[in-house]
């Protein structure tokens, strides 16, 4: 068996786990962060994601119940879980991290619930929330690791990712894909190709904390995209015009 194949079984184990102190039902569970992107170091940690529901009763409950669960195994597997009444509340902001999680190419535990919520989520893509998420995911990254001589190399890939994602939805409208070589193969200009190729080499390499000098190209790359990007924003109209009935519907299903 191979590493991966190890935590694939150590994972479900752990849902199984969960499931039963928690007295919960997951639904979906998989990989987020550096793996599902595709640019894990040596030492990358497992950041595993899954949507949960509780038993009906437990929403006709007076008293608020937490809708997060927080289990940290240890160093290398971090285990976060939200509610599905959460996550339905996300999806109505086509939030961003819901939606990566729903599109993941790292899946720990399907069923047909993966289907049942996909069928919804075009019908609360908002595209100005997720142009904004990621050109300030961009911005931020950019603005508190790139003031020095040197750049942790994984952070160049928290600054580019996000603005590929912001450019494969100007191109397309639809939620961008996760997987950071379906955005370079879509949107990346062909000159940059190379400095991303060694970038990858050295993220793969390297541990987390391997710093780069500069790589100028780049950073001349994502500087004109952020200002492109803005552009976009300040030109485009938007129109949110979203209700709750779908929502409300999926989760009566759901539940019942």
């Amino acid at each position: 068996m191979t590493i991966q194949d190890d935590m694939n079984l150590l994972i479900l184990n752990k849902l199984k786990e969960i499931e039963k102190d928690y007295d919960i039902t997951v639904l979906w569970a998989v990989e987020s962060g550096s793996r599902a992107w595709g640019f894990e170091s040596e030492d990358s940690d497992y950041d595993v994601r899954f949507i949960y529901k509780r038993k009906m009763y437990d929403y006709l409950k007076l008293e608020q119940t937490r809708d997060v669960l927080e289990i940290q195994i240890d160093d290398t597997l971090d285990i976060v879980g939200w509610d599905l009444d959460k996550a339905l509340k996300l999806l109505y902001r086509s939030n961003p991290s819901l939606l990566e999680w729903l599109n993941s190419p790292i899946i720990y535990l399907e069923s047909d619930f993966d289907y049942r919520i996909k069928e919804l989520v075009a019908s609360y893509y908002q595209e100005d929330r997720l142009l904004y998420h990621y050109l300030n995911m961009c911005k931020s990254t950019i603005k508190k690791y790139f003031q020095s001589e040197k750049v942790l190399a994984k952070k160049y890939f928290y600054a580019i990712r996000p603005i590929l994602a912001c450019l494969w939805i100007m191109d397309n409208h639809q939620t961008p894909p996760v997987l950071f070589k379906t955005l370079c193969d879509s949107v990346l200009p062909s000159e940059l190709l190379p400095s991303i190729n060694k970038l990858l080499m050295i993220k793969r390499t390297k541990d987390e904390s391997y710093a780069i000098n500069h790589i100028k190209v780049v950073d001349s790359f994502l500087e004109g995209k952020i200002k492109e990007v803005e552009r976009y924003l300040s030109i485009s109209e938007f129109t949110n015009d979203l209700d709750w009935n779908l929502l409300n519907t999926f989760f009566i299903n759901e539940v019942m």
